[in-house]
Protein backbone atom coordinates (compact mmCIF):
# COMPACT_ATOMS: atom_id res chain seq x y z
CA UNK A 1 0.00 0.00 0.00
CA UNK A 2 1.22 3.44 -0.88
CA UNK A 3 1.79 6.55 1.21
CA UNK A 4 -1.28 8.07 -0.60
CA UNK A 5 -3.61 5.52 -0.09
CA UNK A 6 -2.45 4.67 3.73
CA UNK A 7 -2.85 8.88 3.97
CA UNK A 8 -6.39 8.33 2.49
CA UNK A 9 -7.51 5.50 4.82
CA UNK A 10 -6.11 7.09 7.86
CA UNK A 11 -8.38 10.29 6.81
CA UNK A 12 -11.23 8.26 6.16
CA UNK A 13 -10.46 6.28 9.87
CA UNK A 14 -10.17 10.24 11.74
CA UNK A 15 -13.37 11.15 9.78
CA UNK A 16 -15.39 8.03 11.19
CA UNK A 17 -14.06 8.62 14.56
CA UNK A 18 -15.31 12.65 14.66
CA UNK A 19 -18.78 11.37 12.98
CA UNK A 20 -19.49 8.67 15.75
CA UNK A 21 -18.08 11.22 18.22
CA UNK A 22 -20.63 13.48 17.09
CA UNK A 23 -23.65 10.85 16.93
CA UNK A 24 -22.55 10.42 20.68
CA UNK A 25 -22.59 13.90 21.67
CA UNK A 26 -25.88 14.32 19.85
CA UNK A 27 -27.51 11.10 21.96
CA UNK A 28 -25.56 12.44 24.98
CA UNK A 29 -27.61 15.87 24.73
CA UNK A 30 -30.89 13.94 24.28
CA UNK A 31 -30.50 12.06 27.44
CA UNK A 32 -29.73 14.96 29.28
CA UNK A 33 -32.11 17.40 28.06
CA UNK A 34 -35.03 14.99 26.43
CA UNK A 35 -34.97 11.81 28.76
CA UNK A 36 -38.38 11.78 30.48
CA UNK A 37 -39.22 15.28 29.27
CA UNK A 38 -42.11 16.50 26.82
CA UNK A 39 -41.49 16.83 22.88
CA UNK A 40 -39.43 19.53 22.50
CA UNK A 41 -41.30 21.33 19.53
CA UNK A 42 -38.53 22.79 16.92
CA UNK A 43 -41.12 23.66 14.19
CA UNK A 44 -44.40 22.85 15.30
CA UNK A 45 -46.31 20.58 13.42
CA UNK A 46 -43.44 19.44 11.43
CA UNK A 47 -40.31 18.55 13.60
CA UNK A 48 -39.59 17.99 16.93
CA UNK A 49 -37.21 16.14 19.77
CA UNK A 50 -38.18 13.47 21.13
CA UNK A 51 -36.68 10.91 23.25
CA UNK A 52 -37.08 7.36 22.84
CA UNK A 53 -35.05 3.81 23.82
CA UNK A 54 -34.97 2.04 20.34
CA UNK A 55 -34.48 -1.68 21.01
CA UNK A 56 -35.59 -2.65 17.50
CA UNK A 57 -34.33 -1.68 14.06
CA UNK A 58 -35.99 1.54 12.00
CA UNK A 59 -39.73 1.36 12.45
CA UNK A 60 -39.52 -0.79 15.21
CA UNK A 61 -39.02 -4.21 13.60
CA UNK A 62 -36.77 -6.43 15.00
CA UNK A 63 -37.51 -5.76 18.44
CA UNK A 64 -34.95 -6.92 21.04
CA UNK A 65 -32.75 -8.25 18.43
CA UNK A 66 -29.41 -7.02 19.96
CA UNK A 67 -27.00 -10.35 19.23
CA UNK A 68 -28.19 -9.77 15.46
CA UNK A 69 -27.59 -6.03 15.01
CA UNK A 70 -24.11 -6.37 16.00
CA UNK A 71 -23.63 -9.34 13.97
CA UNK A 72 -24.52 -7.41 10.96
CA UNK A 73 -23.04 -4.35 11.87
CA UNK A 74 -19.91 -6.48 11.98
CA UNK A 75 -20.32 -7.62 8.47
CA UNK A 76 -21.31 -4.23 6.71
CA UNK A 77 -17.99 -2.79 8.65
CA UNK A 78 -15.62 -5.86 7.46
CA UNK A 79 -17.20 -4.88 3.90
CA UNK A 80 -16.28 -1.51 4.15
CA UNK A 81 -13.21 -2.19 5.20
CA UNK A 82 -11.81 -4.40 2.60
CA UNK A 83 -13.64 -2.03 -0.10
CA UNK A 84 -11.91 0.54 1.12
CA UNK A 85 -9.01 -0.83 1.65
CA UNK A 86 -9.27 -2.41 -2.15
CA UNK A 87 -10.25 1.08 -4.00
CA UNK A 88 -7.64 2.83 -5.93
CA UNK A 89 -6.97 6.26 -4.55
CA UNK A 90 -7.57 8.52 -7.49
CA UNK A 91 -9.93 11.20 -7.33
CA UNK A 92 -12.85 9.81 -9.03
CA UNK A 93 -13.74 7.57 -5.57
CA UNK A 94 -12.98 10.17 -3.16
CA UNK A 95 -17.13 10.59 -2.74
CA UNK A 96 -16.98 6.35 -2.15
CA UNK A 97 -14.59 7.07 0.67
CA UNK A 98 -17.14 9.07 2.07
CA UNK A 99 -20.18 7.67 1.50
CA UNK A 100 -18.87 4.07 2.90
CA UNK A 101 -17.16 6.19 5.95
CA UNK A 102 -20.42 7.67 6.76
CA UNK A 103 -22.47 4.19 6.43
CA UNK A 104 -19.49 2.73 9.14
CA UNK A 105 -19.89 5.83 11.38
CA UNK A 106 -23.65 5.44 11.48
CA UNK A 107 -23.52 1.59 12.37
CA UNK A 108 -20.44 2.29 14.93
CA UNK A 109 -22.75 4.71 16.47
CA UNK A 110 -25.29 2.66 16.44
CA UNK A 111 -23.46 -0.40 17.61
CA UNK A 112 -22.34 1.49 20.73
CA UNK A 113 -25.46 2.42 21.56
CA UNK A 114 -26.33 -1.27 21.27
CA UNK A 115 -23.43 -2.51 23.41
CA UNK A 116 -23.77 -0.21 26.36
CA UNK A 117 -27.45 0.30 26.80
CA UNK A 118 -28.74 -2.27 25.19
CA UNK A 119 -30.93 0.12 22.72
CA UNK A 120 -30.64 3.03 20.60
CA UNK A 121 -31.14 6.78 21.28
CA UNK A 122 -33.21 8.23 18.73
CA UNK A 123 -34.76 11.87 19.28
CA UNK A 124 -35.35 13.20 15.93
CA UNK A 125 -39.32 13.09 15.01
CA UNK A 126 -40.68 14.68 11.24
CA UNK A 127 -44.34 14.68 12.89
CA UNK A 128 -45.31 15.82 9.56
CA UNK A 129 -45.11 12.69 7.71
CA UNK A 130 -44.99 10.96 10.88
CA UNK A 131 -41.60 9.39 10.18
CA UNK A 132 -40.36 7.18 12.89
CA UNK A 133 -38.08 8.82 15.56
CA UNK A 134 -34.39 8.45 14.36
CA UNK A 135 -30.99 9.99 15.02
CA UNK A 136 -27.67 11.27 13.67
CA UNK A 137 -26.09 7.90 12.90
CA UNK A 138 -29.31 6.49 11.31
CA UNK A 139 -28.82 9.84 8.99
CA UNK A 140 -25.49 9.13 7.99
CA UNK A 141 -26.22 5.51 7.00
CA UNK A 142 -30.14 6.30 5.14
CA UNK A 143 -28.44 9.52 2.93
CA UNK A 144 -25.79 7.96 2.17
CA UNK A 145 -26.92 4.62 1.46
CA UNK A 146 -29.30 6.36 -0.86
CA UNK A 147 -26.26 8.47 -2.19
CA UNK A 148 -24.31 5.52 -2.89
CA UNK A 149 -26.89 3.74 -4.69
CA UNK A 150 -27.64 6.69 -7.19
CA UNK A 151 -23.90 6.62 -7.58
CA UNK A 152 -23.43 2.58 -7.81
CA UNK A 153 -26.91 3.07 -10.69
CA UNK A 154 -25.58 6.35 -12.61
CA UNK A 155 -21.76 7.56 -11.71
CA UNK A 156 -19.97 4.40 -11.82
CA UNK A 157 -19.65 1.80 -14.86
CA UNK A 158 -18.78 -1.97 -13.81
CA UNK A 159 -15.68 -1.59 -15.08
CA UNK A 160 -15.08 1.13 -12.61
CA UNK A 161 -15.65 -1.15 -9.49
CA UNK A 162 -13.54 -4.24 -10.72
CA UNK A 163 -11.13 -3.96 -7.72
CA UNK A 164 -13.77 -5.24 -5.27
CA UNK A 165 -14.63 -8.33 -7.82
CA UNK A 166 -12.82 -11.69 -6.74
CA UNK A 167 -13.51 -12.96 -10.07
CA UNK A 168 -10.98 -10.25 -11.35
CA UNK A 169 -8.15 -11.72 -9.41
CA UNK A 170 -8.84 -15.01 -10.03
CA UNK A 171 -9.00 -13.93 -13.76
CA UNK A 172 -5.60 -12.48 -13.43
CA UNK A 173 -3.90 -15.85 -11.45
CA UNK A 174 -4.92 -18.26 -14.59
CA UNK A 175 -3.18 -16.06 -17.20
Amino acid sequence: MNLKKKLLILFDLLGIAALVALDQYTKYLAVIHLKDKPAYIIINGVLELNYLENKGAAFGMLQNQKAFFIFVAVVILGVIGYVLCKTPDSRKYRILHLLLSLIAAGAIGNMIDRIRLNYVVDFIYFVLINFPIFNVADMYVTISTAVLVIMLLFVYKENDLSFISFKQKRYRELK
